[in-house]
């Protein structure tokens, strides 16, 4: 199963730059939050409108294989956050390597977020 992680720009840079990628979302470490959130497929657009659509700096979507990550030693728990929705999340910082492709995204003029 594909999943998306919506990050910065400049966390990315970071995270190539150590080797891996830490940051659970916008502003939030996953030693902060415990893991590192993702979204699938049907969920990335209302992920990124809530979280991502006022920032002022440029982004990337991560995608990346659950199986993969599995295998990698990331275990890929899927969650209930509260009110039926179920989001992937992400249970250790992510090896570089284990990102399948990363998008530059932007948002067209209709808000949806493009990558």
């Amino acid at each position: 199963m594909q999943v998306f992680h919506i990050a910065t720009a400049s966390d990315w840079h970071a995270a190539l730059v150590s080797g891996s990628y830490a940051t659970s979302t916008y502003g939030v470490t996953i030693e902060e939050e415990g893991f590192i959130h993702a979204s699938t497929d049907e969920q990335v657009q209302a992920t990124a409108t809530r979280y991502y659509a006022d920032l002022d700096e440029p982004l990337v979507v991560l995608v990346m294989d659950t199986d993969r990550l599995e295998v990698g030693g990331i275990p890929v728990l899927h969650e209930d956050i509260g009110n039926g929705l179920v989001f992937p999340h992400l249970y250790a910082e992510l090896p570089v390597a284990l990102v399948d492709d990363v998008r530059p995204a932007s948002f067209d003029d209709s808000g949806r977020l493009q990558f």
